[in-house]
């Protein structure tokens, strides 16, 4: 006998696990024909805000795939993600590779008598994209397993250039500014469709640290990277 509100206690939780999975497939079915009006990131950003009185700093624009300049598609996927057309979702090599780094790095902090150092890459535009949609930026083992299943759902019921669409749309370039228009007026004074090559790759480089770049606008790294990356967009193929 009491047992039983143990195995009710679980049948709840597992019930509740359930009801959120279908609220998560119900919402990226609906992002096929209905343009998501804000992602988790976004509003988590825009209550620190308002809580800091700064909500008057918010600028988005949402724009057609046909209206963003093909050159920034291209640096953005040259950045973050050159296998976007050819995977599932998911690269489990990249996933793996960043693990390991991180491992490392976690290793080797102590001896140096610091911190770890934070290590970006291995999500996939997908995983981002499903990250900053439904999800908390907390670094749980629970939430990058709830993120891959929500890589492969987005992955699913949508294409790819819907998925890159929604991603550039919503993804963050600095402190309140949103989406590739929001962030080709604020940088450049132009619509993200006349962004020209070494624009787009500037912004493109910017997304693993957005708040941090754009405060440092004539950082060394990001022109040397830009560069880079302007090397590399001739060769990357758009959905």
């Amino acid at each position: 006998m009491r047992m039983q509100p143990v195995w009710r206690w679980l049948a709840l939780l597992l019930c509740g696990a359930l009801l959120l999975e279908l609220f998560f497939v119900g919402r990226i079915a609906a992002m096929a024909v209905i343009d998501p009006s804000s992602t988790s990131v976004q509003r988590s950003e825009a209550w620190q805000q308002l809580r800091n009185g700064e909500i008057h700093r918010w600028r988005q624009q949402w724009v057609p795939y046909a209206q963003i300049s093909d050159h920034l598609k291209r640096a953005v996927v040259a950045a973050e993600d050159d296998g976007f057309v050819d995977h599932s979702g998911i690269e489990w090599d990249a996933i793996e590779k960043a693990w390991e780094r991180n491992q490392r790095a976690e290793a080797r902090a102590p001896a140096a008598g610091r911190a770890p150092a934070k290590i970006y890459g291995g999500s996939t535009i997908t995983q981002q994209l499903a990250k900053n949609l439904l999800l908390s930026g907390e670094r749980q083992f629970a939430r990058k397993g709830q993120e891959l299943v929500l890589a492969k759902l987005l992955e699913l019921f949508l294409t790819k250039q819907r998925i890159l669409e929604i991603y550039l749309n919503h993804v963050e370039w600095g402190p309140g500014i949103f989406g590739a228009e929001a962030a080709a007026g604020y940088y450049f004074g132009k619509p993200a469709a006349r962004l020209s090559p070494a624009e787009a790759a500037r912004l493109a480089v910017m997304l693993p640290q957005p708040k941090r770049f754009a405060l440092q606008p004539q950082s060394t790294y990001l022109a040397q990277r830009a560069r880079a990356i302007m090397r590399r967009m001739g060769h990357t193929v758009l959905p």
